[in-house]
């Protein structure tokens, strides 16, 4: 299966728009995992566990395993994944951007080492450092295009006066990302919660590309709105599929024994809030 086939399965199986994100933090772990870092994978794969029947997605963030040596732990728990939650496709959440032998290494690491069904890529350096990843066929690529930190301004909403239209940065990824540059119809982009109405209008400019939505939760994004400016549908069937992700406000809603029950519970609300957004929404 592609990773469009898994990610439409997830959502009709699973009836949800939400993507857990795991940035496991040691520091922030429960009383009897917290500072350990060799317990990354217990944390996440109790996350995994307890909320594998209520997401769309996993988004893994592989700065948190790096940072603590924990890349074999990132390896078992992708294996925990496909083997526990096969339905549920997964995102490496690595925002590598680079061009030639090192972007064709940066894929290997990706598709082969960790297995991800999709990854997330920069793509400030051109079309050359996306074509190593779109060689593996099936596999999805999200690239960066309206983040939801307040400095995406610095650059994403410059304006491109050598370009027809005089397009926004943003707006210009968006085109070349449904249009030339999506040769097997392998790309999505990330667009930020934080800002509803530049996702309205990517989803104008890409009306069938996955949105990868970070920033509902603890970055504040409105459930509500994030749906409502990026869900298309057509009869039963997604025809712009979104990802929503929540990452601190699910892993983190109990610091306590009950830290995995907890952890579902946010998800399951979450899940819920945002499918009412698209039921009331008209949506879906």
């Amino acid at each position: 299966m592609t990773f469009i086939d898994m990610l439409r399965g997830a959502e009709r199986q699973n009836r949800s728009l939400l993507c857990v994100g795991l940035d496991p933090d040691p520091a922030r772990f429960p009383a009897q995992l917290k500072g350990d870092a060799s317990r990354i994978f217990d944390f996440c794969a109790a996350i995994v566990d307890a909320t594998a029947d209520t997401a769309i997605a996993f988004k893994p963030q592989i700065a948190y395993f790096a940072a603590h040596r924990a890349e074999d732990q990132l390896e078992r728990l992708m294996e925990h994944m496909r083997r526990t939650a096969p339905h549920v496709p997964t995102i490496l959440d690595a925002k590598r951007g680079d061009i030639g032998s090192t972007a064709q290494q940066y894929a290997i690491e990706a598709f082969e080492r960790y297995g991800a069904d999709a990854v997330t890529l920069s793509p400030f350096m051109g079309f050359d450092s996306l074509q190593p990843y779109l060689t593996y066929h099936g596999k999805g690529a999200f690239l960066l295009c309206r983040t939801s930190n307040p400095g995406g301004d610095d650059l994403q909403s410059q304006r491109l006066t050598s370009v027809d239209g005089q397009p926004l940065l943003y707006e210009h990824i968006a085109r070349l990302a449904q249009g030339p540059w999506n040769l097997n119809g392998q790309l999505g982009l990330v667009v930020g919660a934080t800002y509803p109405a530049e996702i309205e209008r990517v989803r104008e400019i890409a009306p069938t590309l996955p949105l990868l939505i970070p920033g509902v939760g603890a970055q504040g994004g409105d459930a509500m709105a994030t749906v409502r400016a990026g869900l298309r549908t057509q009869g039963d069937a997604t025809t712009g599929p979104i990802i929503v992700n929540s990452s601190r406000a699910i892993l983190y809603a109990s610091d306590g024994d009950d830290f995995a029950a907890a952890a579902r519970r946010v998800a399951l609300a979450t899940r819920d809030d945002l499918r009412a957004a698209a039921t009331s929404s008209g949506r879906t």
